[in-house]
């Protein structure tokens, strides 16, 4: 997610909720589409009352967004089909900030961008070449404070029916753009939990994915398996799987 922002916290032009007739939306994801609070419910239960304070708390938080893009065929069933997929990108290992850090595509409101979806659509474009005109914004859910990065972030979930082509664009800011098929992401065997601490103290710990060579944590990996929870497309999973941060990110190159 970059970090373009400008001085003037906006109202978004639209409120959380479907952005399209429920009708249009595929059976599998028209269950998130329908509660967006489902997710916010999903991620302050993992994080308790820290979570909700840090939700309620808005110090000069820059105004950002990101764009979940999912893409599957449409269907009767609930489940995601087999080829469903979701965007993500990782950043360049050479940047100074978040380097290797797995995200969705996003990043700060610049002027003039219609709040949230068109910064979501203009991030994605910019980190990796999506067509906005190849996908639909079905939903807007809720902001989450990310505290590390400032930002209070709106993600945008958009479908298409096919993935389309996607690419790195900048090599200075992205090393990889991965449509990651949700059936990994949900496999209980890709899942765990890590966890960061200093001096003996823990500081850190949450949900995280390892998938396509990646580890996916912290912001990014807190909202998916939000989402997962929330769509009722998550499968048990070993919670009590605690692994070091520092070793996974290891693992995946990601330091």
């Amino acid at each position: 997610m970059s970090g373009r922002s400008s001085d003037t916290d906006p109202e978004p032009s639209v409120p959380p909720g479907p952005l399209v007739p429920l009708e249009t939306i595929p059976a599998w994801l028209r269950p998130l589409a329908a509660d967006v609070d489902a997710v916010t419910s999903a991620v302050e239960n993992r994080g308790g009352d820290r979570t909700r304070l840090l939700a309620a708390l808005k110090p000069n938080r820059r105004s950002a967004a990101v764009l979940i893009a999912v893409a599957g065929p449409d269907g009767p069933d609930t489940t995601p089909p087999p080829e469903a997929t979701v965007l993500l990108t990782a950043r360049a290992t050479t940047l100074r900030n978040h380097a290797g850090q797995v995200a969705f595509p996003g990043g700060a409101r610049d002027p003039g961008d219609d709040y949230p979806v068109g910064t979501a659509l203009r991030e994605a474009t910019e980190e990796t070449g999506l067509a906005a005109a190849d996908v639909t914004p079905i939903a807007r859910l809720r902001s989450f404070p990310v505290p590390p990065s400032g930002f209070d972030v709106i993600p945008v979930l958009a479908w298409s029916a096919q993935p389309t082509p996607v690419r790195v664009v900048d090599t200075g800011e992205t090393s990889r753009v991965v449509r990651v098929p949700i059936a990994n992401l949900v496999d209980p065997a890709n899942r765990f939990q890590v966890q960061r601490s200093v001096m003996g103290g823990r500081v850190y710990r949450g949900p995280a994915f390892a998938v396509e060579g990646m580890l996916v944590w912290g912001f990014t990996g807190g909202l998916l398996a939000a989402v997962f929870d929330a769509a009722g497309w998550a499968r048990p999973w070993d919670t009590d799987d605690i692994r070091d941060l520092n070793d996974e990110l290891a693992k995946a190159g990601q330091r």
